[in-house]
């Protein structure tokens, strides 16, 4: 039985280009992003690989990153499921700052604290904690069982939201996934054992 599960970030965005935080706002991607939205469908292509369904989040650029992979990889018309419980980290207050003018608004320390611990939330934001307590419960109720039972599954979300499900898959702590960085439009590849632990993993970034 083949349980695949992909993962992959969305591809640059108008937002990150500017250096901006993001968080809920909905740019689009810009041209190297969807470069790098068709790049890791070329690559699971190469591999192979198809799914039996896709989640995103409700944000754009996600949105159409998976609609670029499943271009690539001849799934076009591929069922996909989006939810908000997906979204990236939201910012709060920081959002729409460019992150140069966050530091010296609030200092470079101060805002070091906010983007890398793991429980210190922006005012008026979440912290990574609380975004894997709005992601995890969705992974587990209505995505993982789809894995278990022996379906392929696409998820192409965001650098937190993702990282939260990674937390889970690879047992990190809060300490150590805040320093994992995922490339943009660059799928990871799991395959899961019934239990849900990881048989085998692929990280596609070149």
């Amino acid at each position: 039985m083949d349980r695949l599960l992909v993962l992959v970030r969305h591809g640059q965005s108008e937002w990150n280009l500017k250096n901006l935080f993001t968080g809920w706002k909905d740019p689009d991607l810009t041209a190297l992003g969807v470069s790098e939205a068709r790049e890791g469908g070329r690559k699971l292509k190469e591999l192979g690989l198809t799914f039996d369904v896709a989640f995103t989040s409700a944000l754009s650029r996600a949105q159409k990153t998976c609609h670029l992979i499943l271009e690539e990889i001849g799934q076009p018309d591929l069922p996909v499921i989006a939810d908000q419980a997906l979204n990236e980290r939201d910012y709060g207050d920081l959002t729409g700052l460019n992150k140069d003018d966050a530091r010296a608004r609030f200092g470079e320390e101060q805002v070091h604290i906010w983007r890398r611990s793991f429980d210190i939330p922006p005012p008026g934001g979440e912290s990574l904690k609380d975004t894997a307590e709005r992601v995890l419960p969705y992974f587990r109720a209505e995505i993982l069982p789809r894995v278990l039972k022996g379906e392929r599954v696409l998820v192409a979300a965001h650098g937190n939201s993702l990282r939260a499900l990674i937390m889970a898959l690879e047992h990190l702590s809060g300490e150590e996934i805040i320093q994992r960085e995922l490339a943009t439009g660059s799928p990871i590849v799991y395959r899961l054992t019934q239990d849900g632990e990881i048989a085998d993993k692929q990280d596609l970034a070149a």
